[in-house]
């Protein structure tokens, strides 16, 4: 199963506040743990909200909103991809993790990611296969 582990923004990462070398450091081991344990599929930090947008969907009208945007608390700073058996386990791989910003407070949610056999039977063959040539291209692109 595929989890994903957002980190929630703090009013210092939507600043635009870097981590310190200590910190990168401690991640920088941590993902290596993931990585040998074959746990982690990507990971990334986010820049700050004010440079982003969103689009927000009514009917055929969309309309782009620029950041930046007010809740924090809402808002994604980076992330983990971990390939993992089950929500118990990546929850333990994170709770090993070093608190994600200097200052110590912060926080984690982990979802699992939706798998082909989620979908039912509303996901066809023949979207089964869109999917997975889409993937063969992506793969082959990047």
């Amino acid at each position: 199963m595929r989890f994903i582990a957002m980190v929630r923004a703090t009013r210092a990462s939507e600043a635009g506040e870097m981590p310190s070398e200590k910190l990168l450091t401690e991640m920088g081991q941590f993902n290596e743990e993931l990585v040998k344990a074959g746990v982690m599929l990507a990971g990334e930090g986010l820049h700050p909200s004010v440079r982003g947008a969103r689009i927000r969907y009514e009917g055929d009208k969309r309309t782009v909103i620029d950041g930046p945007f007010t809740e924090t608390k809402e808002l994604i700073a980076g992330f983990w991809l971990l390939q993992c058996a089950s929500l118990e386990e990546a929850v333990e791989w994170l709770k090993r993790a070093p608190s994600p910003f200097d200052d110590g407070a912060s926080e984690v949610e982990i979802r699992q990611v939706f798998d082909v056999e989620d979908f039912g039977a509303e996901f066809t063959p023949e979207l089964r296969e869109q999917e997975a040539r889409q993937r063969a291209q992506m793969a082959e692109k990047h």
